[in-house]
């Protein structure tokens, strides 16, 4: 009796893990969508970790991320990989502090903040042609990974978010192999950011 009830009270304290259960992708797409519609714009601390196709080692990176819409997106990663990145739609503006070095690179215009944004312009009701999906919802936690059917740079992105839409973690797969993964913390909504807070040189 005594070994039945320590059995018991084993299995009590084992931390219950919630299985990842299959949800529908437009659904994860239109919960994302809801979650970010009410945003003007928003500002997050964040950590990058970045692993690239020809290093063993990740490149863990702390910094900021800074959000306006319609399409103006700003990153700044603290030393020691310190850089501050700029996109524009599609234009890429990017500098690193220590080498003095600027570097501007036109992305094509299918990889382009307005097309994705323009994705959460209105509510979902089917996937976006050209493009493959998958969702699981695990607690109150939604991960959605997108794979555009063309043969771009990226392979995948996969957004992880709360049961409030909010943003929690970004990842982004290419087909070189390299892997950014961004997670965000302390996010701030509708701070009222100007376009003074998107320049990559002070």
């Amino acid at each position: 009796m005594r070994t039945f009830f320590y059995a018991v009270l084993l299995i009590a304290l084992v931390p219950l893990t919630a299985a990842a259960a299959p949800m529908s992708p437009v659904v994860a797409l239109e919960q994302l969508r809801k979650g970010f519609a009410g945003m003007q714009d928003f500002t997050a601390e964040i950590t990058q970790e970045k692993q690239l196709a020809v290093m063993k080692r990740k490149l863990v990176s702390t910094g900021t991320v800074r959000f306006k819409k319609p399409d103006l997106f700003f990153m700044e990663l603290v030393p020691p990989h310190a850089s501050r990145m700029v996109l524009r739609d599609s234009s890429l503006d990017l500098y690193f502090p220590k080498e003095k070095s600027r570097q501007q690179i036109a992305l094509p215009a299918d990889e382009g903040l307005k097309r994705w944004l323009g994705l959460l312009a209105k509510p979902v009701t089917a996937l976006p042609e050209a493009v493959d999906a998958k969702a699981d919802l695990t607690g109150d936690t939604q991960t959605l990974t997108i794979s555009p059917r063309k043969k771009g740079q990226v392979h995948s992105f996969t957004l992880t978010s709360g049961s409030d839409g909010r943003l929690r973690k970004l990842v982004i797969d290419e087909r070189n192999g390299n892997r950014t993964a961004i997670t965000f913390q302390k996010m701030r909504a509708n701070v009222g950011l100007s376009e003074k807070d998107f320049k990559v040189l002070e």
